[in-house]
């Protein structure tokens, strides 16, 4: 499996931007699509976004489409998700994922087709 670690999480105004990373290691990162999911206290665990293996397919929820760009570096072994326009909403713990998929452009959009999951890193929007 792959080990996976975020940062660039913490405190922001709304309106604000931060970029997380996370940071592959362990695996032929090429063979994992990506996808990003928060959770608030209390609350269950839901997508974000999702990349592909190529970094040509992407998908995201309602809630964030428009202000969040995910984005992939393969020679980096790195997924982004860059955050602009944040949202008190928007606080959550952070999760990145990898799903060892076998097709170059296909998404996933639930938790459990991902095999492996990292840490989280903490966002917290002050309204």
């Amino acid at each position: 499996q792959v080990q996976l670690v975020e940062s660039g999480g913490g405190l922001v105004q709304a309106g604000g931007s931060l970029r997380l990373s996370c940071a592959a290691s362990g695996r032929t990162f090429s063979a994992y699509a990506m996808g990003w999911f928060r959770q608030a206290p209390g609350k269950e665990r839901e997508f974000v976004a999702a990349i592909s293996r190529s970094g040509g397919n992407t998908r995201y929820a309602a809630t964030v489409k428009g202000r969040f760009t995910i984005s992939r570096d393969n020679a980096k072994n790195t997924v982004y998700l860059q955050m602009n326009s944040l949202k008190a909403e928007d606080s959550a713990v952070y999760y990145c994922a990898a799903n060892p998929s076998t097709y170059w452009d296909g998404l996933y959009y639930d938790a459990p087709s991902y095999a492996s999951w990292g840490q989280g890193t903490q966002v917290t929007v002050s309204s």
